[in-house]
């Protein structure tokens, strides 16, 4: 398995597959992989998750970042972890979960909107932090908190992101994000997947070759 840092260095795009079914994730995994992607969670709320979770860390735990997203207890950081899965991904900053996260080894990457969350996360552990949800935000408060934050700790923004709107989060200091609906949603094709994961790699990289 490959570690945050070069993860990040890679693709710094987090494939968010809620509502995937486990059948359906093998596929998906290759093309999100072929297409650059380096970390991949499955939401506990999609069907079976655990199961999906699985199979997803057989297919390409070699080569990306797996794991769970929407994880908001102790006992399913365990149950990701015996999954096979290496990342938890928050909607919210809890403590507790970040810590039994970090004891484990895992990845964390909980989510935050204020500056005394991301205080808190990162006491607590966390390996970077997710601003969730970013639609409800701006790049401009990404650029103040990015003032008082540490420069090291990688910060995500998740909600809302696009191909097209990437770039003024990034100039105002995202080191990254995470994709939703944007890249997957439930019913599409696999083909329909490559397509869009291309997209985002696509913007990443032009984006990131005007800097």
């Amino acid at each position: 398995m490959i570690d945050l840092a070069t993860a990040l260095a890679q693709l710094p795009l987090v494939a968010i597959l809620r509502g995937i079914r486990s059948d359906e994730i093998e596929a998906a995994a290759d093309v999100l992989v072929e297409a650059g992607f380096r970390l991949v969670e499955v939401p506990l709320n999609s069907p079976d998750p655990l199961v999906t979770i699985e199979k997803l860390a057989r297919r390409v735990g070699d080569r990306a970042i797996v794991g769970a997203g929407t994880v908001l207890t102790v006992g399913q950081v365990a149950e990701v972890q015996d999954a096979g899965g290496a990342m938890i991904v928050s909607p919210n900053t809890d403590v507790a979960v970040i810590a039994e996260s970090a004891r484990r080894g895992l990845v964390s990457l909980p989510g935050y909107f204020t500056p005394s969350e991301a205080f808190a996360a990162l006491a607590a552990g966390a390996s970077g932090l997710k601003l969730f949800p970013a639609e409800a935000a701006s790049p401009a408060v990404v650029k103040a908190q990015r003032a008082v934050l540490p420069k090291d700790v990688p910060l995500l923004a998740v909600g809302g992101i696009s191909p097209t709107n990437m770039e003024p989060w990034r100039q105002a200091g995202a080191d990254g994000f995470g994709l939703g609906s944007a890249l997957y949603k439930v019913g599409l094709s696999t083909a329909e997947i490559a397509a869009n994961a291309r997209a985002f790699a696509r913007a990443w990289a032009e984006m990131e070759g005007r800097a």
